[in-house]
C-alpha cells in the first residue's frame, strides 16, 4: 500500500488537450495527485471545480494538480470544457496507475460488487516522496485542505 514516506510510482499517461503527462518530469515541483471516479458526475464535477478555483494558489507554490480518472482524453476534454476546467485531467484508461496508487478497489453500490476508483489524494513532494495520503475523500473542503498542506510543506 502506498502511504506517507514512500516514493511515488511513476508514469506516462496522456492528458486533456493530448499531451503526455510523466510524474517524474515535473519534478521539483509539488504535485497534488487526485484520484476521482467518473467525469461530470455531480462529486467529481465539485472536486474538479474546487480544484480550478484554487489553481492560481497552488500555482503561487509551484503545485501542479493533477486528476485522474479512467475516463478516455475526448471525454476529459469534454469536462474540462463544460465547466472550465484549468486543472490537468490525466487519463488511466487501463487503471495502471490506479492500481499502482492502491486506489482501483471493489465498491458495493446497492448490494452489487464492481470495481472502480475511490477518491483518493497524494501530495507529492518535488523530490518524489508522497508527504500526505488522503483516502475516501469527502468533496466538501478538500481541495482546500489540500491547499494548507501543500503551504506546510
Amino acid at each position: 500500500m502506498i502511504d506517507t514516506g514512500s516514493t511515488a510510482p511513476d508514469f506516462t499517461l496522456p492528458r486533456d488537450g493530448g499531451e503526455m503527462v510523466t510524474l517524474s518530469q515535473l519534478r521539483p515541483r509539488t504535485v497534488v495527485l487526485y484520484f476521482y471516479p467518473r467525469d461530470d458526475t455531480p462529486g467529481c464535477t465539485k472536486e474538479a471545480i474546487a480544484f480550478s478555483g484554487l489553481a492560481d494558489s497552488f500555482a503561487a507554490r509551484n503545485a501542479m494538480v493533477l486528476g485522474v480518472s479512467r475516463d478516455t482524453r475526448a471525454k476529459h476534454d469534454k469536462f474540462r470544457d463544460k465547466h472550465a476546467l484549468s486543472v490537468a485531467l490525466i487519463s488511466d484508461t487501463e487503471a495502471t496507475t490506479c492500481k499502482d496508487y492502491g486506489v482501483w478497489v471493489e465498491k458495493t453500490l446497492y448490494g452489487k460488487k464492481s470495481m472502480g476508483i475511490e477518491r483518493s489524494t497524494f501530495l507529492i513532494d518535488g523530490t518524489g516522496v508522497i508527504r500526505r495520503v488522503w483516502r475516501k475523500v469527502k468533496v466538501d473542503g478538500h481541495a482546500e485542505e489540500v491547499l494548507e498542506a501543500v503551504r506546510a510543506l
